[in-house]
């Protein structure tokens, strides 16, 4: 029987093209979900065996849903795997418009703000509409009468019949997203000797010296780490926990040590998941 495998959808997303990359996608079914949360809820419920999100972009930073679902809801799901991929917006229309008759365009926020340059030199005058995701903004576009425009994939473009007018409109060529396949903690990976923990920090309360309580236990034996974010706890106004990435795998010493030290001196350690370190995380 073959893999359930979730991903944010419509068909045609970043998130998509990111699970197709690898080679577990090719033998599975696979299973467009609305949001984040929906495709966390359903490995969580064992409605789906695994599932890809987005969790990092390297010009708008973490995506916060998928931070909060793992820290808040998730309890029964680990990250399994990472991949890095570079993002590439084009510009997507019917075959029928062109450049200078665009009057909108719509995208997923973070998308347009990767593009702002590009917008606000070639289509000043366009009006800009939010969508849900990048191939939303497609599916949108293909069925508007009007001259509108998405910023997307030419996956989505290709799954929605639209063309691409202008390829990598995005203001930095270094943008990338770091995506993270999801499955259930009763099936953790192992060490590869390449790894990445992550996890997230509970404290009592707030009290001068708690994030540094917590960098101790990792500086003290040398771990180095890759992330450190604050997220607010839902609970009190002020109120924080702390999302680490760190190198090693949290089977292993030193990280082990680390962690069985730290939950010792705060209210909570959840561990999101030990995995393989894709090379440009």
């Amino acid at each position: 029987m073959s893999e359930r495998i979730g991903y944010l959808g419509p068909p045609g997303t970043f998130t998509e093209e990111a699970l197709l990359s690898l080679s577990i996608a090719k033998s599975a079914e696979l299973f467009p979900l609305g949001t984040v949360f929906d495709v966390i809820d359903q490995v969580q419920s064992g409605d789906l065996d695994r599932g890809m999100v987005p969790i990092e972009n390297s010009i708008e930073g973490s995506v916060n849903v998928t931070l909060d679902a793992l820290a808040f809801h998730a309890s029964r799901v680990v990250i399994q795997h990472e991949v890095v991929r570079a993002i590439r917006h084009a510009l997507l229309a019917r075959p029928d418009v062109s450049l200078e008759d665009i009057v909108a365009v719509c995208s997923h926020p973070h998308a347009t703000a990767q593009c702002r340059g590009f917008l606000t030199s070639r289509l000043p005058k366009a009006e800009i509409h939010a969508a849900n995701s990048t191939a939303d903004a497609a599916r949108e576009v293909a069925e508007r009468p009007e001259a509108w425009a998405a910023i997307g994939s030419p996956l989505a473009a290709e799954l929605n019949g639209l063309v691409v007018l202008e390829n990598d409109i995005e203001d930095r060529t270094e943008n990338v997203s770091r995506f993270v396949l999801l499955g259930r903690a009763a099936t953790p990976v192992a060490p590869s000797g390449s790894d990445k923990t992550s996890v997230v920090c509970f404290i009592e309360k707030d009290r001068p010296g708690s994030l540094l309580a917590i960098l101790h236990e990792f500086s003290d034996r040398q771990i180095n780490l890759l992330k450190l974010e604050s997220r607010p706890t839902k609970e009190r106004l002020g109120e924080y926990c702390f999302f680490i990435d760190m190198e090693g795998h949290a089977a292993e010493p030193p990280v082990s040590h680390a962690l069985a030290s730290l939950r010792t001196k705060i209210l909570e350690v959840k561990v999101l998941g030990s995995y393989p370190r894709a090379r440009d995380a």
